[in-house]
């Protein structure tokens, strides 16, 4: 079982990033899946989540510039990112929330002023 998040680069203000969870050994439309992101010298933090149903919450930080969804058929969940700013700039991380599984090494996103 394991989840693994891709997708992150350096981008400037104001672009945009697609970023994937793959997940293999779960299906993900089972289970309430969460993106989180942890910025330098701060605690990881709830960005998005998708639950089973489809219905989604996201931290009132990026609502309106961020949308989570997911894709059943290849068992991967996403996070567009638009309008990026430099607080965007963290490592994005993937879980669910019931149960999480081990923490992989998310993915870097960095945006430049």
């Amino acid at each position: 079982v394991q989840l693994q998040a891709f997708g992150g680069g350096l981008v400037q203000t104001g672009e945009s990033l697609r970023l994937s969870c793959a997940a293999s050994g779960i299906p993900l439309s089972s289970y309430t899946m969460i993106w989180y992101r942890q910025a330098p010298g701060k605690q990881r933090e709830f960005v998005a989540s998708i639950a089973s149903g489809g219905n989604t919450i996201y931290a009132a930080s990026v609502k309106g510039r961020f949308t989570i969804s997911r894709d059943n058929v290849k068992n991967t969940m996403y996070l567009q990112i638009n309008s990026l700013k430099p607080e965007d700039t963290a490592v994005y991380y993937c879980n669910r929330f019931v149960s999480p599984l081990q923490w992989g090494q998310g993915t870097q996103v960095t945006v430049s002023s």
